[in-house]
């Protein structure tokens, strides 16, 4: 059998096992189940709030659940390890079957809600979400959400920190989905921070802090104002010591050379374009454009003419 066929059959089988456990075990308050496959068997470890009703009188109850799993679902040598659960209100699976029940012996739907979710809250959880969707009042099914505290819906922290549990209420008007996740108190989440204002940063980080004392940014940090006016004191030294060192033009004397040179300049020595090419290919445009005018008119002048001529001739007929 290849990879991906033997994890769908162990996850087929393995939701198989939680079913029969919900059936058999669901008086107990059944909380969940870990299986783990060992050169010895399977080892199977079950939470429940009554571990008692789990085992049964002499333990014989639990003999028949291991003689079940091992006929129904072919599993070699079970062993049912079972651990009570410390805080049955924050357990999501036990959770989701009280409110099921609960609905189903007559509580309004609103009031097991609100008092469930705040159950949740006074045992110490982060936060928590119950949404019940069906036929909740009426012929019409909707869906109806709790919300109490913070809570993970994607993600790797929805999978691994989030406690997910769902039931089913069994109503005269049909069938009620319950969903409940919690998130237990003390789980650690990804974007949780906390600032430490007594530590020593030497303590932490040391390296950090010896590259910045090597550095010394503090001190070039500080040096930077006194530098920068130093430097811009020397630009303006340096230019009034240029102003001083150039020499002195006269603006007189610059413009009267300037005015002798222009007046030296050889008139003849500037050539003037010949226009007369120029008005003679304008001549010849004006003509053309006037042509193509008197051409226009007179097609204009011949239509009209045939126009008319129709219109006689169609009204004397």
């Amino acid at each position: 059998m290849a990879d991906e066929h033997q994890f769908i059959e162990n996850g087929l089988q393995r939701s198989q096992i939680d079913e029969f456990f919900q059936e058999e075990l669901g008086r107990a308050g059944y909380g969940g189940m870990d299986v783990a496959k060992t050169p010895m068997g399977t080892q199977i470890v079950l939470k429940a709030e009554k571990p008692g009703m789990v085992i049964g009188k002499g333990g014989e109850n639990i003999r028949k659940v291991t003689t079940a799993l091992e006929e129904k679902f072919n599993l070699e040598d079970p062993q049912i390890d079972v651990q009570e659960v410390d805080e049955p209100d924050l357990n999501a699976r036990i959770v989701a079957d009280r409110l099921a029940n609960a609905l189903e012996r007559g509580w309004y739907f609103r009031k097991a809600g609100h008092t469930t979710i705040d159950r949740i809250m006074e045992a110490g959880a982060l936060g928590a979400e119950i949404v019940l969707s069906g036929k909740v009042t009426g012929a019409r099914s909707r869906v109806e959400k709790f919300n109490r505290g913070y809570i993970k819906h994607n993600g790797e922290p929805a999978e691994e920190v989030v406690d997910h549990g769902q039931g089913v209420a069994v109503m005269k008007l049909g069938t009620i989905g319950v969903d409940v996740k919690i998130i237990p108190p003390g789980a650690e989440l990804p974007d949780d921070f906390e600032i430490h204002e007594e530590m020593d940063p030497e303590e932490l980080v040391p390296d950090a802090v010896e590259a910045n004392e090597a550095e010394g940014v503090e001190e070039l940090l500080e040096g930077e104002p006194e530098d920068a006016e130093a430097s811009a004191e020397g630009a303006e030294a340096s230019a009034d010591e240029a102003a001083e060192t150039e020499p002195e033009i006269d603006e007189e004397s610059v413009e009267e050379v300037i005015e002798e040179e222009v007046a030296g300049e050889d008139e003849e020595d500037v050539e003037v374009p010949d226009e007369s090419p120029i008005e003679e290919d304008l001549d010849e445009l004006e003509e053309d454009v006037e042509a193509e005018a008197e051409e226009l008119v007179a097609e204009m002048d011949e239509e009209e003419a045939d126009a008319d001529a129709d219109e006689d001739e169609g009204g004397d007929a």
